[in-house]
C-alpha cells in the first residue's frame, strides 16, 4: 500500500504559494468587509456569529501572534488587544459588548501587521528539514494564510445570516449540459488504505499522522443529496415522524417547529429560499445546503441508508483501487483548479449535482471537494499519535463526541484550507453553515472486498 505524499517541498516554490495564500486570503477579507458600511460591520447579525469588524482585527492579531512574535521574535505591537481578539476568552454572543477597534482602526492594523509579516516571511528560511518546525516548510506561513480563509468563510456566513439587500454578487456556475445520468452509488472494495498525511506540509495536527486503516466495502452516493431529493423527504412527513430522528434531534424539531432546511419557506405552493439577500426557488438540482447533522442522519434513515463515517468519506475520495495508491484528491495530486472543483467564493452557491466531471474519483463519485461540507457519522476524535501542534485550542479541546465530522469543503472554502485530508468539525445541531451529505450503506454480502 503506497501513499500520497506528493507534495511540493521545494523552499521557494512554497514561499510563492504562502505570498499567493497570504494575498489572496486579504483580497477576499477586504471584500468582506468592504461590501457593507460601518454600522454593518460593528452590528451582530446572529448570536452565533461575531461582528464582522471583530473577524477583521482577530485576523490581524493572530498574524502579528504568530508570524511578528513567534516567528520572528518580534515585540508585541498591541498587547492590550489580545484579550480582546481571543476567540477562547470571550464567547461570540458577548464580543459586540467589547472596546473593539473600530472599522477604520482594524483596518489599519491589519494593513501594518501584513506589511510586516511579508517582510518576516521574505527573510525566514523555508526548509522541508529544518529544526524550527513552526517554520519548517513555510508551516506558519500556510497555517495563518488558513486562518484569514476559515474567518473568511465564518463572516460569508454571517452575510448569508444578515437581514437586508444583497451586498456580495458572484456569477452563478456553469449549468450542466445535460442532467447528470450516472449511477447513484458505487461500491468502494474493502481493504486498508492511508488516511490522513504527515507529508503534507501546511496539514493541520487534527489530519497527522498518516495512518492504515481498514474498511470494509461499503457503498456511497456518487454525488451529494441534491434538494429535490430532500423535498421527498420533507413531502414524506419526515420533519413529523420520530423513527427518522436521533432523540435530540427529535427534541431539536419540536423545540424549533423545524419543517425544513435553514432558510427555506413554503410559499403559494412553492418551496423558495433566502440566499446571501435574494429570494428564490429551491433548485432541485443543487446539493441541499444548511442542514444540521440530525436532518442529514433523519434523511439518510428514511431513505433506507446511513451517513458515510470519515474513513469511508475519505477513502471514496483519496483511494484509486486500480493502483493501491492513497492520492491528494480525488482526482490526483494536482492542486484543484476551477474545472475540478468549486471553491474559493467564485460562486455563492453549490453546483448542480454532477457537475466536475474532471474532479472525480477513480471510481466516478463527483463533488467531493467543493460544493458543500459533508457531514459524516463519525465523532471528532484524534488519530492514532496525534500531537498537538502548535496550540491545542486549534484541535484538541474539541475532540469528543459532541462534534461531529464534515469533509469536503464548500463553494466558500479556499483551497488552502481544503485537502482530501482537511477535517472540519461542528456541533450536530449546526444549520447556518454550508453544510449538506451525501448517503452510504453497507456492500451486499456477494459485494466482495
Amino acid at each position: 500500500m503506497t501513499t500520497e505524499e506528493n507534495v511540493t517541498t521545494d523552499p521557494e516554490t512554497l514561499r510563492r504559494r504562502a505570498v499567493e495564500a497570504l494575498e489572496t486570503a486579504r483580497r477576499r477579507t477586504t471584500l468582506l468587509t468592504s461590501c457593507v458600511d460601518e454600522a454593518e460591520l460593528t452590528a451582530q447579525h446572529s448570536p452565533l456569529m461575531s461582528p464582522l469588524v471583530w473577524d477583521l482585527a482577530h485576523i490581524g492579531n493572530q498574524e502579528e501572534q504568530w508570524l511578528l512574535r513567534a516567528v520572528a521574535g518580534r515585540e508585541a505591537m498591541r498587547p492590550e488587544i489580545d484579550p480582546l481578539y481571543d476567540a477562547f476568552e470571550h464567547p461570540r454572543a458577548e464580543r459586540p459588548r467589547l472596546p473593539l477597534l473600530a472599522p477604520a482602526e482594524a483596518r489599519g492594523y491589519a494593513a501594518e501587521v501584513r506589511g510586516r509579516a511579508l517582510d518576516v516571511l521574505e527573510k525566514t528560511p523555508f526548509e522541508a528539514d529544518g529544526a524550527a518546525l513552526l517554520t519548517r516548510s513555510g508551516f506558519a506561513f500556510g497555517m495563518i494564510a488558513q486562518h484569514e480563509q476559515q474567518h473568511d468563510e465564518t463572516m460569508l456566513i454571517t452575510h448569508q445570516l444578515r437581514k437586508g439587500a444583497a451586498a456580495l454578487t458572484a456569477p452563478d456556475p456553469e449549468p450542466l449540459d445535460e442532467p447528470f445520468r450516472g449511477p447513484a452509488d458505487v461500491l468502494v472494495p474493502g481493504g486498508p488504505f492511508t488516511m490522513g498525511t504527515t507529508a503534507e506540509p501546511w496539514a493541520l495536527d487534527n489530519e497527522r499522522p498518516a495512518h492504515a486503516r481498514l474498511v470494509p466495502p461499503f457503498r456511497i452516493d456518487t454525488t451529494p443529496v441534491t434538494n429535490a431529493a430532500y423535498l421527498e423527504f420533507i413531502a414524506d412527513g419526515g420533519y413529523r415522524q420520530q423513527r427518522w430522528w436521533a432523540p435530540e434531534g427529535w427534541a431539536m424539531v419540536r423545540d424549533h417547529d423545524l419543517a425544513a432546511p435553514l432558510f427555506w419557506r413554503r410559499e403559494a405552493g412553492q418551496w423558495l429560499r433566502r440566499r446571501f439577500g435574494v429570494t428564490e426557488p429551491v433548485p432541485p438540482d443543487e446539493p441541499v445546503l444548511h442542514v444540521s447533522w440530525y436532518e442529514a442522519d433523519a434523511y439518510a434513515r428514511w431513505a433506507g441508508r446511513r451517513l458515510p463515517t470519515e474513513a469511508e468519506w475519505e477513502k471514496a475520495a483519496r483511494f484509486d483501487p486500480a493502483s493501491g495508491r492513497t492520492m491528494r484528491f480525488p482526482w490526483g495530486d494536482a492542486d484543484p483548479t476551477p474545472s475540478r472543483a468549486n471553491l474559493g467564493q467564485r460562486h455563492l452557491r453549490p453546483a448542480p449535482a454532477g457537475s466536475y466531471p474532471m474532479g472525480e474519483s477513480p471510481l466516478g463519485v463527483r463533488q467531493l471537494i467543493g460544493d458543500v461540507w459533508e457531514w459524516t457519522a463519525s465523532d471528532f476524535l484524534p488519530y492514532p499519535g496525534f500531537v498537538a501542534y502548535p496550540y491545542r485550542e486549534y484541535s484538541e479541546v474539541f475532540f469528543g463526541s459532541d462534534h461531529k465530522v464534515l469533509r469536503g469543503g464548500s463553494f466558500a472554502v479556499d483551497e488552502v484550507a481544503c485537502r482530501g485530508t482537511f477535517r472540519n468539525w461542528d456541533y450536530p445541531i449546526r444549520r447556518q453553515i454550508f453544510a449538506g451529505f451525501r448517503t452510504a450503506c453497507d456492500a451486499a454480502p456477494q459485494e466482495g472486498s
